[in-house]
C-alpha cells in the first residue's frame, strides 16, 4: 500500500496544503491547494503538480462553517483522492517556538499547552496553526502530526545578535530576539547549494518578501542575523504590519491617547505597513497599478526599509557576495526588484534587466560584484522532509 504525507501551513483565514506521495527516498508532491475565506467565504481548491484544477468548491457568503468541518472535509476529500492507499502524516508550520523548541517534534498535548503559551508572540499566526492541529486530532486522532518551527533556523544566532537590551531578567525569561520566515530560509539555503555554491558558503543576504517580510544574513548557509526579532511585527514595512517602530510609539499611545493593549494591538498588526501609508490596499499588486501619490509613499517606504536593512546586515557579515529574492512580491514584482537593486548600486550590484523580467535564476550581469538571484521558496517541501526525518528516518520505514 503506497503512502502520503499532508503539509499544512495555517494562515489567519487561509490554509495551504501539499499532498506528498512517499514513493522514494525523497517525498515527490501529488497535489495542493488552499482552503481560503475561513470565516467568510470558504472557498477550496486543489491542483496536480502542474496547476489543472482537480477538485473545488465554494461555501455561501457568510458561512459559519468551522475550521473543525473544513480540515475534515480535506482529510475526507484527501482519503477520496488517496483510493484505498493511506495518509501516513501530517506536518505542521508553527510560527514560534520559543527558547525550547530548536528541531522539529511530534506533537502531543504537552506540546500544544506549551506552544500555546508563545501565542502572544505571534498573535497572527500561533492559535491558528495550533488550531489546525487539534481539528487534524479531532477528525484523525491516530494520525501522527510534526510541528517545524518558523524560528528553528535562527536560533544559532550569536549572543549579541539575539539579546535584547532590557535588563537581563527579563532576557532569562525567554524575551529575545527569535526571527521567522525560517522554513523559507531554510530552503533557500538548500537552493544555494545547488545553483551557487559560492554564495552557499559565503555570505548572502536573503529577502523573503510577502505580506509579511524580512530579511535573513546567512554566513555558510546558517542565520546570522535577521530583521524580525521577538514577534514578526519586528523589522521591514510589511502588508499590514508596521516592522521596526520606536518604543516611545506605543507608550505614547497609551499615556496620551489612552488606547488599550487590544487597540494597539490591532494598529500595529492589521492597519499599518502598506495599508497605513496608502489608506489604499496591503496588496503591492493594487498599490504598482495605482497612481496615487500615497500608493507611491507606501512602496518608496517598503523600499528603503528594505535598502536600510540591508545595509545593517551586510555590517553583521562583514561583505555580502550574493542577494536572494524570494516570497510573494520577491519573486513576482520585477518592478520592486529593480527599485532594490538600484538602491543596492553602491554595493556593486548591476541588474540583467531581460532576466530581471523573467524573474527566474540569476538576474545579475556576468560583471555584477554581488550575485543576485530569485529563488521560489518551497515551505511545505522543508515541513515534509523534517516530517519524515523526525517520525521514521526514512519513507520506507513509515508504518
Amino acid at each position: 500500500m503506497a503512502k502520503s504525507l499532508l503539509t499544512l501551513n495555517t494562515g489567519s483565514s487561509s490554509l495551504k496544503f501539499v499532498l506528498y506521495a512517499l514513493r522514494n527516498e525523497a517525498p515527490e508532491p501529488s497535489c495542493k491547494g488552499e482552503i481560503e475565506g475561513i470565516g467568510t467565504q470558504p472557498h477550496f481548491i486543489v491542483c496536480d503538480p502542474d496547476g489543472a484544477t482537480l477538485d473545488e468548491r465554494r461555501w455561501p457568503g457568510g458561512d459559519t462553517t468551522t475550521n473543525d468541518a473544513l480540515l475534515a472535509y480535506l482529510l475526507d476529500w484527501i482519503d477520496h483522492h488517496l483510493a484505498g492507499d493511506s495518509l501516513a502524516a501530517c506536518g505542521h508550520r508553527i510560527v514560534h517556538g520559543g527558547p525550547k523548541y530548536v528541531e522539529p517534534v511530534r506533537i502531543t498535548a504537552k506540546i500544544i499547552a506549551d506552544l500555546e503559551s508563545f501565542a502572544p508572540l505571534a498573535p497572527l499566526h500561533q492559535l491558528q496553526g495550533l488550531a489546525a492541529v487539534r481539528s487534524v486530532q479531532a477528525a484523525r486522532p491516530d494520525l501522527a502530526q510534526v510541528a517545524c518551527f518558523d524560528t528553528a533556523f535562527h536560533h544559532g544566532m550569536a549572543p549579541v545578535v539575539s539579546r535584547i537590551a532590557l535588563p537581563r531578567s527579563w532576557e532569562e525569561t525567554g524575551i529575545r530576539r527569535y526571527g521567522f520566515h525560517g522554513l523559507s530560509y531554510e530552503y533557500v539555503a538548500g537552493r544555494l547549494a545547488v545553483v551557487s555554491p559560492r554564495l552557499a558558503t559565503g555570505r548572502t543576504i536573503i529577502a523573503h518578501l510577502g505580506n509579511g517580510a524580512s530579511l535573513c544574513a546567512l554566513k555558510a548557509g546558517r542565520s546570522a542575523d535577521t530583521t524580525m526579532g521577538l514577534t514578526p511585527l519586528d523589522g521591514l514595512v510589511m502588508g499590514t504590519r508596521c516592522g521596526a517602530i520606536d518604543p516611545g510609539v506605543v507608550l505614547y499611545f497609551m499615556q496620551h491617547h489612552g488606547l488599550s493593549a487590544s487597540r494597539i494591538e490591532d494598529i500595529l498588526y492589521h492597519r499599518s505597513g502598506l495599508l497605513g501609508i496608502s489608506g489604499i490596499s496591503s496588496d503591492m499588486r493594487t498599490l504598482l497599478a495605482s497612481k496615487e501619490t500615497a500608493a507611491g509613499e507606501a512602496i518608496d517606504s517598503f523600499v528603503f526599509h528594505i535598502l536600510r536593512e540591508t545595509g545593517a546586515l551586510a555590517a553583521t557579515l562583514k561583505g555580502i557576495d550574493g542577494f536572494v529574492f524570494t516570497g510573494g512580491i520577491g519573486e513576482r514584482a520585477p518592478v520592486i526588484r529593480q527599485l532594490v537593486c538600484s538602491g543596492l548600486g553602491w554595493l556593486g550590484i548591476e541588474l540583467d534587466e531581460a532576466a530581471n523580467q523573467r524573474g527566474v535564476g540569476r538576474i545579475s550581469t556576468e560583471n555584477s560584484a554581488i550575485e543576485v538571484w530569485v529563488i521560489a521558496t518551497d515551505e511545505e517541501l522543508v515541513i515534509a522532509r523534517h516530517t519524515i526525518r523526525t517520525l521514521y528516518l526514512s519513507p520506507g520505514a513509515i508504518d
